[in-house]
């Protein structure tokens, strides 16, 4: 992905999400210079990988295979596995009109996919063998909003705004946007993005960038470079 196109997705994004009601948190605005001037300060946004993430999953078309996300808190793995502590991790998604966020699964990390405002989120789901891989021929139990439902192999459940879906590890999904572009609220268990999404067929999570101009902000992914 082009540097110049991550910063206008980063602009719309955050147009799109004060549209719906919500404010990102001051280090969302920080320039790269500010971000280091104050790495020391911010160890934990750091250290936990909060921000901004933007992925075309190494294929190179972001519009037909991507997606937008700002982690806005997370969790430390020690404390999920001790049992107490911070254990969650919250952040902010926007789906685009038939842009696929490809099938994958985790194998810690449980979350409410919510649809928190414009069109409809289609997710795609799938049961897992004993192994936890993949199953074509396999359903399984999710919970909407509470709710109990069991579904099919490869099932569209369709998300309206304010309707939430809770996938546990194992629930092979897949989702986009249909009708519209989705803003999508995700609560979760502790997340690890770096390890913990397993994908059916073999992509990368995180893009390769192509340097044309300045950041505007920092990604996630920059900060190993920029904030060491």
């Amino acid at each position: 992905m082009k540097r110049s196109d991550i910063n206008d997705i980063m602009a719309q994004a955050d147009e799109m999400i004060r549209l719906h009601g919500f404010t990102l948190p001051p280090f969302a605005y920080w320039s790269p210079e500010k971000f280091k001037a104050k790495r020391e300060v911010a160890r934990r946004v750091i250290d936990a990988r909060c921000g901004w993430d933007i992925t075309d999953y190494g294929a190179g078309d972001y519009d037909r295979m991507g997606l937008f996300l700002f982690t806005l808190r997370n969790g430390r793995l020690a404390d999920l596995q001790r049992g107490g502590g911070m254990c969650y991790a919250e952040k902010l998604l926007i789906s685009r009109q038939d842009q696929l966020s490809p099938m994958h699964t985790h194998v810690i990390k449980a979350e409410d996919i919510i649809n928190r405002g414009g069109a409809t989120l289609v997710v795609q789901l799938y049961g897992s063998d004993e192994a936890g891989r993949f199953a074509e021929d396999r359903g399984g139990t999710v919970w909407c909003d509470g709710i109990r439902r069991d579904f099919g192999a490869g099932e569209k459940l369709k998300l309206a705004p304010g309707e939430s879906v809770t996938l546990m590890p194992g629930d092979w999904h897949a989702f986009w946007g249909e009708g519209g572009d989705v803003l999508i609220g995700e609560v979760s268990t502790v997340n690890d993005d770096e390890t913990d999404n397993i994908f059916r067929e073999p992509i990368g999570r995180f893009s390769t960038i192509e340097e044309d101009t300045d950041p505007a902000h920092l990604l996630v992914s920059d900060y190993s470079d920029w904030l060491a």
